[in-house]
């Protein structure tokens, strides 16, 4: 289950098509990271209903390959080609060093009802990144969780002296690397439409992701060791080409944030039991594939090492990485203290 990266002849020409139809038609283009059914495309295609449901305009959705890998969606997105994206902040930490926050360590919490309390309530992320990602022409419009972040590999990981010259493949963002380096892996930088063959032929030796996308995208056919190291959860960002957004009128800009919100409901309700389907779908097809669930002195190991990519974050960010840091464990002390 390779995933192509082109980005065809046809595919270019419905963008054209597109833009030179938008000023008539109110034609949106959206493009996420994701395949049909997964969950950036359940809220892109939540957006879109919302948006063709309460206006005469409508949005054109691109998943994954279609337009390229996600650095490419990127760039059209910035250049006005695309009207929206939904990116991780795995890739767009390349462009926003802040975003990468994300992937610190044990910062977040993995039960689903203190991590979505978070994303409700923090100032971190409702307050803070829409300014970040303002700086770079971007509107941010949601930020949400996915799922818990889970390992595979070509054998079970119960200790940091597991990951010992074991090639993980990680997105291409510093912080992530730096995890991975102080688990004590090879931290490998890779494009997600290479990781199936590179599994396969043993080039890596592992990845992460959270689970749906591993039973989705099939990896664990090639890497069959799932791990639960209770490390963080995979978050995305929905947001648009600011430019666009500011020319829109108010009501328009209104509809789009009404869609967001909708979209973002609908997801939340999507994300849950969705870790556990997607489980039980890879044990019902997979003899030979093992699931290693981390007991609480396991985890105080790999805990240990956090820090040091806490230290990483700090370096690759200015004292705008600082205060966001400051502001997320803030919100997170509130959240747990609610929680109690």
């Amino acid at each position: 289950m390779k995933a192509t990266k082109l980005i065809t002849t046809a595919s270019i020409g419905a963008l054209l098509f597109g833009m030179s139809a938008a000023a008539q038609s109110a034609n949106w283009r959206y493009a996420h990271e994701e395949y049909e059914g997964d969950v950036q495309d359940v809220f892109a295609y939540a957006f879109k209903d919302y948006i063709e449901e309460n206006s005469d305009n409508s949005v054109q959705v691109f998943r994954f390959g279609e337009l390229g890998e996600s650095d490419d969606v990127m760039e059209q997105t910035q250049n006005g080609i695309l009207q929206f994206v939904n990116q991780s902040p795995g890739f767009t930490g390349a462009l926003i060093p802040a975003a990468q926050i994300f992937f610190i360590p044990y910062l977040l919490p993995t039960d689903m009802e203190t991590v979505l309390e978070f994303f409700d309530e923090s100032v971190a992320i409702n307050e803070m990144f829409p300014e970040l990602y303002a700086e770079h022409g971007l509107e941010l419009l949601q930020m949400y969780p996915e799922g818990e972040m889970v390992v595979t590999a070509d054998e079970p990981i119960t200790s940091p002296e597991d990951f010992d010259n074991k090639k993980i493949r990680v997105m291409t963002n510093p912080l992530l690397s730096a995890t991975y380096d102080a688990f004590g892996a090879t931290p490998t930088p890779l494009p997600w439409g290479e990781v199936y063959g590179a599994l396969q032929t043993g080039i890596l030796d592992g990845q992460e992701n959270p689970i749906f996308w591993i039973e989705s995208g099939g990896l664990y056919e090639v890497s069959p060791n799932l791990t639960f190291t209770s490390h963080g959860w995979f978050t995305t960002a929905m947001m648009a080409n600011k430019d666009f957004f500011d020319g829109l009128s108010e009501e328009d800009q209104q509809l789009v944030r009404d869609a967001s919100d909708a979209a973002y409901d609908q997801t939340i309700d999507h994300i849950q039991g969705l870790a556990q389907e997607s489980l039980d779908k890879i044990m019902a097809a997979c003899d030979e594939c093992t699931v290693t669930r981390l007991n609480d002195e396991q985890i105080a190991a790999f805990k240990e090492r956090a820090p040091q990519v806490e230290e990483k974050f700090l370096e690759i960010t200015d004292e705008k990485g600082e205060k966001l840091l400051n502001q997320f464990k803030a919100d997170l002390e509130a959240v747990t203290e609610d929680a109690e």
